[in-house]
């Protein structure tokens, strides 16, 4: 099993991306899984190796995945965590 890796940039002026962020973080905080946050912004290599994950060469965050699994964005998340399967979507179960 690998570690849940975050894919997030620190820099947008995008809103609905900044919010989609703090809720993803929030989530992952209150239900203390362990993360790794990784800013596209700060690393090109993370923004290209989001992208080879995703499947995607436009995919924006934020992008989750577990090791080189990719678990899905932002509205999959939401999906997981509404119908309570957050951990299987993480991977982790």
């Amino acid at each position: 099993m690998g570690k849940v890796n975050y894919y997030y940039s620190s820099v947008t002026g995008n809103l609905e991306m900044k919010k989609q962020q703090q809720r993803i973080e929030m989530i992952l905080d209150s239900k203390k899984i362990d993360y790794e946050r990784i800013d596209i912004a700060a690393d090109d290599g993370a923004k290209a190796k989001m992208r080879e994950l995703v499947g995607d060469p436009k995919a924006l965050p934020p992008q989750i995945c577990n090791g080189d699994q990719y678990c899905g964005d932002f509205e999959k998340f939401e999906a997981a965590v509404e119908s309570e399967e957050l951990e299987a979507f993480l991977k982790l179960c």
